[in-house]
């Protein structure tokens, strides 16, 4: 998993909207950095990482809730939300595959055909999450959320005072 990445010059006397942007603008990055290659199949660490980037925003989205214009808010978390919804449902038979693999392992050859014909079911179901994650990924670009999730800084900023 991929580990948070510090908040640059984030310290207790930091006024709250000033440590909102900065905290917002380096989660915000995190979960696109994660983006890369989230389609591939065979590496399912960057599913799950990119979930864990969600979950992270929304939690300093909300934690911040009060430093960023309401309607606005509800839409980008609605965004992640939506994310991480997908990301969630292409896990599931990412984590089954995986357990299926190491069970294989431990199982007469005679069970082997039957945990195939398990595994070949559960591919196409993250076949199918998959499109669904790509759906995902593309109405997070087609509804701007990065410009929306930069606008929700700057709005965090214009209440710190000079």
């Amino acid at each position: 998993m991929a580990k948070a990445s510090d908040i640059p010059r984030l310290t207790a006397s930091t006024p709250f909207a000033e440590a909102a942007a900065r905290t917002v603008e380096v989660r915000a990055a995190e979960l696109f950095e994660q983006s890369a290659d989230v389609l591939d199949t065979e590496d399912i660490e960057r599913v799950h990482d990119m979930r864990v980037a969600t979950r992270r925003l929304r939690a300093v989205l909300e934690l911040y809730a009060p430093c960023f214009p309401r309607g606005e808010l509800q839409v980008a978390l609605s965004d992640v939300k939506a994310l991480a919804d997908a990301l969630g449902e292409r896990r599931d038979p990412d984590v089954q595959l995986a357990a299926l693999q190491d069970l294989s392992e431990h199982v007469v050859q005679a069970d082997h055909a039957g945990l195939e014909a398990f595994a070949d079911r559960l591919r196409a179901e993250q076949q199918e999450a998959n499109a669904t994650l790509a759906a995902a990924l593309a109405r997070a670009t087609d509804d701007d959320l990065r410009g929306r999730l930069d606008r929700l800084v700057a709005a965090a900023r214009e209440q710190v005072p000079a």
